[in-house]
């Protein structure tokens, strides 16, 4: 099965940015929707973008107009851009291929992304 490594998180100050890099160790093509997920403890979880292989993208309104959701198939890779980030956005962020509204492969380590003064 295909494996997922996230990268890109780290410290940033409110109003940063982030890009955030989700690599897979095979072809992404298969997964029509490729997303990002974060979570963080005593917070519910969100999924926070999604992306299909035409390039439609979905975003909630917590995101919306300051996160971009990117892919790049000859690179296996799905990006997440993170703009004017909030202290509300820390979290440890994964990535993962959705089907019938499930994550469907193994989820990697996340990357921590944590947004303070």
């Amino acid at each position: 099965q295909v494996q997922l490594v996230e990268s890109g998180g780290g410290l940033v100050q409110p109003g940063g940015s982030l890009r955030l890099s989700c690599a897979a160790s095979g072809s992404i093509l298969g997964f029509n929707t490729m997303g990002w997920y974060r979570q963080a403890p005593g917070k519910q979880r969100e999924l926070v973008a999604t992306i299909t292989n035409s390039g439609s993208t979905n975003y909630p309104d917590s995101v919306k107009g300051r996160f971009a959701i990117s892919r790049d198939n000859a690179k296996n890779t799905v990006y997440l851009q993170m703009n004017s980030l909030k202290p509300e956005d820390t979290a440890v962020y994964f990535c993962n291929a959705l089907r019938g509204g499930y994550f469907v492969l193994t989820w990697g380590q996340g990357t921590q992304v944590t947004v303070s003064s």
